[in-house]
């Protein structure tokens, strides 16, 4: 189920009314081809997921997958994270957050075009409940850790790691 690309002029979607419940909201930022946002959905029929990713092809394909499980609990949309977020996402309205290996620019002087960064989390938490959970997860190693060296003090978050500040998978990816 592909919704089409908002305009900022469009009024924000009512979420109950798309997915005909009132079950908590949750998002994929970079849903890539569609595997775990699957999965996702399967293990939390009781969640409501948005699903973006800002390529046609990922979008299609994650829509292949969904319909091909049944699945009538995520949304796919073709859209860039932060004009969607702020369009489309009420405030104080996510109870989750998962992005999964983000364009890591890993160029030193490309970071700074980095998706997850401490202003970017801040301004995502004003979308997320209070008890909400933001995941992250990267297979490049500095961004991992940069992103575990911000999160340690960021406010209005608590590590579900710690005291480790974040997790090395058997791949050597660091999850936070």
């Amino acid at each position: 189920m592909l919704i089409s690309n908002t305009s900022p002029n469009d009024p924000a979607p009512s979420w109950s009314g798309i997915f005909g419940n009132d079950n908590p909201l949750a998002l994929e930022i970079g849903c890539g081809v569609g595997d775990f946002i699957v999965q996702m959905a399967v293990l939390h029929p009781d969640l409501n997921f948005v699903a973006l990713d800002f390529y046609n092809k990922g979008c299609i394909k994650t829509c292949k997958r969904v319909d091909k499980a049944g699945l009538s609990n995520v949304r796919v949309l073709r859209a860039e994270a932060r004009s969607f977020i702020e369009a489309c996402i009420p405030a104080g309205t996510l109870k989750m957050v998962v992005i999964n290996c983000p364009d890591p620019w890993p160029k030193l002087r490309h970071r700074k075009r980095r998706l997850v960064n401490s202003g970017f989390v801040d301004y995502l938490s004003r979308f997320m409940r209070p008890e909400a959970e933001l995941y992250f997860a990267t297979d490049f190693v500095d961004y991992g850790l940069d992103v575990a060296e911000f999160m340690a003090v960021q406010p209005g978050f608590a590590n579900q790691l710690a005291p480790e500040k974040h997790k090395v998978t058997s791949r050597g990816n660091i999850n936070e």
